[in-house]
């Protein structure tokens, strides 16, 4: 019984993405496809959204990486976009937030780590293991650090999944907390009818709170991504 459950709630999970997936397919047809199948010199809005978040991770990358993360971009603009996406539609009644379950942010952890551990393994080869003891620590020093060294270094995917998972889950279960309290007013009798005025507000003042949220986490994810990838390439 419990494996069906987790079956179908796996189930349900990838049709969620799925269908956001091919969300994000039409409307980048709808952005960079004009009647002549190619852009405009001077963009529109959505053409500008689309340029703004492609210099945003090309600068991250720039900066955390620096050339060689150019071979990288593709993906890591994929995640920017993916976890900026599920965020924000989170946010739009009667919609789901997929990045608020632990499953879908350790995924995308989880295949970050694998990859950066094979690029560092493809690079570097028998020379990873610098990674754990920087070169030149004496021995004393090694038998505390490598241990250390080694747990943080398994941390990373649980880590960066809870960081994400946690912030999204909490403001979206504030949100339906006050949500219901403010409902739940709605019904009395008298003058407590009209107090729930005062919970919409503090909801509205949330949402801008929360979409402000949603793009500093996917800000975040990224960074966090570039500097993984760096630490795969030049043994940070």
């Amino acid at each position: 019984m419990v494996w069906v459950i987790s079956y179908c709630h796996s189930f349900q999970c990838c049709c969620y993405f799925f269908s956001r997936f091919l969300f994000f397919w039409f409307l980048s047809i709808f952005t960079f496809n004009s009647t002549k199948k190619n852009l405009y010199i001077v963009p529109t809005k959505f053409q500008l959204i689309f340029e703004s978040c492609y210099l945003i991770v090309y600068g991250l990358i720039d900066a955390n990486i620096g050339y060689l993360g150019k071979h990288y971009f593709p993906y890591i603009f994929t995640i920017f976009f993916f976890v900026v996406f599920t965020n924000i539609i989170g946010l739009v009644p009667y919609s789901f937030t997929i990045t608020s379950h632990i499953i879908i942010t350790f995924s995308l952890a989880i295949c970050l780590f694998v990859g950066a551990n094979i690029i560092c393994l493809k690079k570097h080869g028998s020379n990873m293991g610098q990674f754990f003891l920087p070169t030149g620590s004496p021995f004393v020093l090694a038998l505390l650090l490598v241990p250390i060294e080694i747990v943080s270094f398994l941390f990373r995917p649980i880590s960066l999944s809870v960081r994400l998972f946690a912030n999204m889950m909490a403001g979206h279960a504030l949100l339906k907390v006050i949500i219901s309290f403010a409902w739940t007013m709605t019904f009395l009798s008298g003058g407590m009818a009209l107090v729930h005025i005062f919970p919409l507000v503090i909801i509205v003042l949330l949402m801008f709170l929360e979409f402000g949220v949603a793009l500093i986490q996917a800000y975040v994810f990224t960074i966090l991504t570039c500097i993984y990838i760096n630490d795969a390439i030049n043994l940070h």
